[in-house]
């Protein structure tokens, strides 16, 4: 399409980048919120949610990293090889995701919101482990975190947010927890413009959206660092566990609609799921 109005986003879209961007700041996270609003409005489809969020999360994101390496000190081998293994992880990630056919797609989102509502909620429970005073690793332990960050950046692509994993590896590693902030948004910021070139080349996202997501994000980003003195956050957070666990009841069932649709059977039905025909079309 041509028509340049179709690409400016709308107030909603806009406001979501804001608001998601501006908790993101704070340390809860952004892709599961954003996926939330998206499936609240029917904003953007499915299966263009997760090419949406690397798109347009990664330059609010980046301003982010600038932020939090600036003023947190960290090892620096430790803070630039996580960063490093993330991002070849999102490449992997990527580009397989990018090519996923609309229900399973939905099924993968669904999962990854369940695992990123039970990451928080045991954060919110301090059943993390509480971490200890290094600010960096070395060794065995810095190659599990290598490792651990590489699985998470390619489970970014899917939309599971690599805050809350990242947080609790570091902390289980012996790590302090402040230490977590500049190597998660550090990880974020580099693997999104990474991740995002696989589904700009299929076109898996949707531009309008994206745009708004950055439009509105970057100054939720100053606002957030600059500008909040105190704010109800165990409040906000088990709010948000609520919400990312019932758009993932959402998500699922319309995988299964999406099924029923393509003539997949759902599992439980009584029925084997089948291979489309490809002279149908169907995916």
């Amino acid at each position: 399409m041509t028509d340049s109005s179709r690409l400016i986003p709308t107030p909603y879209q806009t406001a979501v980048g804001f608001v998601t961007n501006f908790l993101d700041a704070l340390g809860i996270g952004s892709f599961a919120t954003t996926t939330a609003a998206y499936k609240a409005r029917a904003t953007v489809a499915d299966e263009r949610i997760p090419g949406t969020l690397n798109v347009g999360h990664a330059l609010p994101t980046f301003v982010e990293a600038a932020i939090y390496i600036t003023v947190i000190q960290v090892d620096r081998l430790t803070l630039w090889g996580m960063i490093g293994a993330s991002v070849v992880g999102a490449w992997l990630g990527a580009g397989t995701v990018s090519r996923w056919p609309r229900r399973r797609l939905q099924r993968g989102m669904a999962i990854a919101l369940v695992i990123t509502g039970l990451f928080m909620a045991l954060r919110q429970l301090h059943l993390f482990p509480p971490g200890g005073d290094a600010l960096g690793l070395t060794g065995p332990k810095l190659a599990i975190a290598l490792v651990a960050n590489c699985i998470f950046g390619a489970l970014m692509t899917l939309g599971i947010g690599l805050y809350a994993p990242c947080m609790g590896t570091i902390s289980l590693l012996g790590m302090n927890p402040a230490a977590a902030f500049p190597i998660m948004m550090g990880s974020c910021a580099f693997l999104m413009p990474v991740a995002s070139i696989p589904f700009i080349r299929a076109r898996a996202f949707d531009r309008q959206a994206a745009l708004g997501l950055t439009i509105g994000g970057v100054p939720a980003i100053f606002l957030a660092a600059y500008g909040v003195k105190s704010l109800p956050l165990d409040t906000v957070r088990w709010l948000v566990v609520v919400v990312v666990l019932y758009t993932a009841a959402t998500m699922w069932r319309s995988s299964m609609r999406e099924g029923q649709k393509s003539g997949f059977r759902v599992p439980g039905s009584g029925f084997r799921e089948q291979t489309p025909d490809p002279s149908s079309g169907a995916q």
